[in-house]
């Protein structure tokens, strides 16, 4: 097939190299020259430009841009692509970009690959970024399947775990598991670095190994996708929080109350359960 990206950072030069792996042409399109020429370098593309008509004659397109840019962009694609064309996003959100794109464009998939990395931009783009990753598509009643099929065609010779959902189930799951830690992870190094002694500070910055790293890695991402992640997401958010903040409060009253064999019975049920989601 003849695939477009629209939106050449992280995910969409992954996307680039994987499907371009599969023998697929790949045409790409970036706000900047200087990201599609490292593109067509990186070998994430075969032709990349700035202007979204090289979209014109292309089966299926992938949204690759942030969040806050999904909509519009599809708006600014619509004159120069057929009717025929397949266009799907890849935003960490998803009720209100289906909600708002699916009167606009009938072919339009709502899609989210769970897979990325601390980095950001073209040069971060990897081959296999996605195998053995979850990739969620929310397709709702008035998506034609063949618009559907066409996404999966392209996306199962990745190697990913293909999922199907609504959109405000999907919202209200990856608050849990994508976006609450990335909210949490944030406020521990923010936690960290209120140390007043500097001393102390110094020592714990040269003393994080593997536990830090894990537990900081999200926090430690892409501030704008952070942004849009509870710009978007607000109320499940705020609600994952809410229910957070309770958990964190009960730890802290056993470990006030010094209830050891509590504590030890809530420890041990996390570890019993995180088995469950990884």
């Amino acid at each position: 097939m003849k695939v477009g990206i629209v939106g050449l950072g992280l995910i969409g030069g992954s996307l680039g190299l994987d499907l371009r792996s599969q023998g697929h042409t790949v045409l790409g399109v970036s706000r900047k020259a200087r990201t599609c020429e490292l593109a067509i370098a990186r070998g994430a593309v075969d032709e990349a430009d700035s202007d979204l008509a090289l979209m014109a004659d292309v089966d299926a397109i992938f949204v690759c841009t942030p969040i806050v840019h999904i909509l519009t962009t599809v708006q600014q694609l619509i004159p120069h692509i057929s009717l025929d064309t397949v266009v799907t996003d890849v935003g960490s959100v998803k009720a209100s970009i289906v909600k708002d794109l699916s009167p606009i464009w009938k072919n339009f998939v709502g899609g989210h690959p769970m897979a990325g990395t601390a980095e950001s931009g073209i040069e971060a783009a990897l081959h296999g970024l996605f195998a053995g990753n979850p990739y969620v598509l929310t397709p709702t009643d008035v998506t034609p399947k063949s618009a559907v099929e066409r996404i999966e065609t392209l996306l199962r010779p990745l190697q990913v775990k293909l999922f199907h959902c609504q959109p405000e189930e999907h919202d209200r799951a990856v608050a849990w598991i994508s976006h609450l830690p990335v909210m949490t992870s944030a406020s521990l190094i923010s936690a960290c670095l209120s140390e007043s002694d500097q001393a102390v500070l110094n020592l714990a910055k040269m003393l994080a190994s593997s536990g830090f790293r894990d537990t900081s890695r999200v926090g430690g991402g892409n501030p704008e996708l952070g942004v849009m992640m509870a710009r978007f997401n607000k109320s499940e958010v705020l609600r994952s929080l809410s229910v957070y903040r309770d958990r964190l409060d009960q730890i802290t009253q056993l470990i006030e109350q010094e209830k050891w064999e509590e504590l030890q019975a809530e420890l041990e049920k996390t570890q019993a359960a995180r088995s469950d989601f990884l």
